[in-house]
């Protein structure tokens, strides 16, 4: 069932994907879109200000263990998204979503199975997966 989703998204956007048809133009779209959702949280931090960021160096206690080690680190967001903000990151998300599955139908890979397969990493690898 759930797979059905996205194979669903995919051939939806198989079908939609008519003016940008080469590899080249879906791999800079999905790059002009990561770069508008990039734009879209930080106008909601610096033009909005619903959110804001508070980077300071990430500390862990040496003797904190690697399952404690979430509860020192911080994502450095304070406050949340507001419904304008919010309705604008998601569409740029969706932006990307899309363009995502564009890239996947041109060199036929099956965004549900790539999902299934990053999952497993997940699963097997923990914290260590991609840091």
């Amino acid at each position: 069932m759930k797979d059905l989703i996205c194979l669903e998204f995919q051939d939806s956007v198989s079908k939609c994907l008519l003016r940008h048809r080469s590899i080249l133009d879906v791999l800079s779209k999905l790059q002009e879109a990561t770069a508008r959702t990039n734009r879209a949280v930080a106008k909601s931090v610096t033009c909005c200000g619903c959110i804001e960021i508070q980077g300071s160096k990430q500390r862990i206690p040496a003797e904190a263990s690697l399952g404690e080690a979430d509860r020192f680190l911080s994502t450095h967001l304070e406050g949340e998204l507001c419904v304008n903000c919010r309705e604008q990151v998601e569409e740029e998300l969706g932006t990307i979503l899309f363009y995502l599955a564009g890239l996947c139908n041109l060199l036929d890979i099956s965004l549900y199975d790539l999902l299934v397969k990053e999952q497993k990493k997940l699963y097997s690898l923990g914290p260590f997966t991609l840091s």
